[in-house]
């Protein structure tokens, strides 16, 4: 499921708008809010869009059924017959958006890695950089794609379960990075779910997202390479853990981006781990 459309795992705003037009280019809109915050995103996503953008739901449609859980990946049938539904096909050249510029977009590239797509991309600084760049923006009624016949395949080695990983919570071949806050990673600032214990995974290493964002962009690739260099080898596999399962997509891109290769998200992060009591915590 490979395109040479796409330059790379990161495109701008200049490249979108070249593109747009070319039918084999979909333009997705993953945005989504922390728990607590009133804004609607696919009432937004109604509202203002790219022009041709189609709203992918990754927390209550695209998400796997039977689970207390948030947001897990769903089994690859699930995928692809929501992804058939928003018109997506092998051939599709995928860019995905938020409007927050750069928060829940990579999640939504990881799950399309995971399930075999390699023709995707996260649009770098999202739909503010969009609209800062004076673009067309489209608010008129959504307009139903024609869904197509679409076949993921799951990649396991994209995906790791809590059971795995602590068994290679000491693998010297393995570096698990934690994208929460440092705080929240330290234990001294308390974790937002109810339940869910403070703290972190022996080994575990704190890199948090925010550090490699600045202004909804990611930082140069040289910045990137020094941050993932100074925490791990470059032929070291690399674990992404965060709250739940969101911005450790966004360390799996920037690592990408760096040039790792090794590169699989914990799903159930923190609020599997953090209460499950079976899991080892430290502070």
């Amino acid at each position: 499921m490979s395109g040479k459309l796409l330059p790379s795992s990161l495109v701008t705003v200049e490249w979108l708008a070249e593109h747009i037009e070319n039918p084999d280019v979909v333009v997705l809109d993953a945005s989504w809010f922390l728990p607590g915050n009133e804004r609607d995103p696919v009432q937004e996503w109604r509202e203002k869009r790219i022009p041709g953008a189609r709203f992918f739901d990754f927390d209550n449609k695209i998400t796997a059924p039977d689970t207390e859980l948030p947001h897990m990946l769903p089994p690859a049938d699930l995928f692809s017959m929501e992804v058939s539904k928003l018109g997506i096909e092998q051939r599709s050249s995928v860019v995905i958006y938020d409007s927050q510029g750069l928060f829940s977009s990579p999640r939504v590239w990881w799950m399309f890695r995971a399930m075999g797509h390699e023709s995707v991309a996260v649009l770098d600084g999202g739909l503010p950089a969009w609209e800062e760049a004076g673009l067309l923006l489209e608010s008129s009624s959504p307009k139903l794609p024609t869904e197509t016949n679409y076949h993921a395949v799951y990649q396991p080695e994209w995906v790791i379960d809590a059971e795995t990983l602590n068994q290679r919570l000491d693998a010297p071949d393995t570096v698990i990075l934690d994208a929460r806050p440092a705080a929240r990673f330290y234990g001294t600032a308390p974790e937002p779910r109810q339940g869910v214990r403070s703290g972190h995974m022996p080994n575990a290493k704190s890199l948090p997202y925010s550090q490699l964002i600045k202004d909804g962009h990611f930082v140069d690739v040289e910045h990137l390479i020094q941050r993932f260099d100074a925490l791990s080898d470059s032929e070291q596999s690399l674990i992404f853990s965060c709250g739940s399962g969101v911005t450790a997509c966004t360390l799996a891109l920037a690592a990408e981006l760096a040039g790792r290769r090794k590169l699989t998200v914990y799903d159930g992060s923190w609020s599997e781990w953090g209460r499950t009591l079976k899991y080892p915590v430290v502070q």
